[in-house]
């Protein structure tokens, strides 16, 4: 069976620390970057099935970011989940409208991410 694979962007260490070890757990390929700049080059070489995303990053920010794995032909079908401390409803909205197929708020279950994330690579 294909190894899934799931690149988590966010620059706080405890969220990425927790998400890898949670999703290697469930046996994922994980990739890890630490703004949209990085998250876009590692996208592009290693083709995930599934983008976690920050939205409040230096460099790019996650709708920046978002913007560009939308207008990549390569990249356009990639999943992408925002995990943002931003819950006001004009920005779930905004990352909705780009094209995020789900967005979830700080704090977050990390048995709901999970359970989001196999039910996006399933729904393919």
């Amino acid at each position: 069976m294909k190894q899934h694979k799931i690149l988590i962007v966010d620059d706080e260490p405890n969220i990425v620390m927790t998400l890898e070890y949670a999703f290697k757990k469930k046996d994922f390929g994980v990739f890890i970057a630490r703004d949209g700049t990085e998250a876009l080059d590692i996208a592009k070489k290693e083709k995930p099935d599934v983008i976690l995303l920050d939205i409040m990053m230096p460099e790019m920010d996650g709708f920046e970011t978002l913007k560009h794995v939308r207008s990549n032909n390569e990249l356009s079908h990639t999943k992408v989940v925002f995990l943002s401390a931003k819950n006001k409803e004009k920005d779930i909205e905004k990352g909705l409208k780009l094209g995020a197929d789900a967005y979830m708020t700080k704090p977050f279950s990390i048995k709901k991410v999970i359970a989001d994330v196999e039910q996006l690579i399933t729904e393919k």
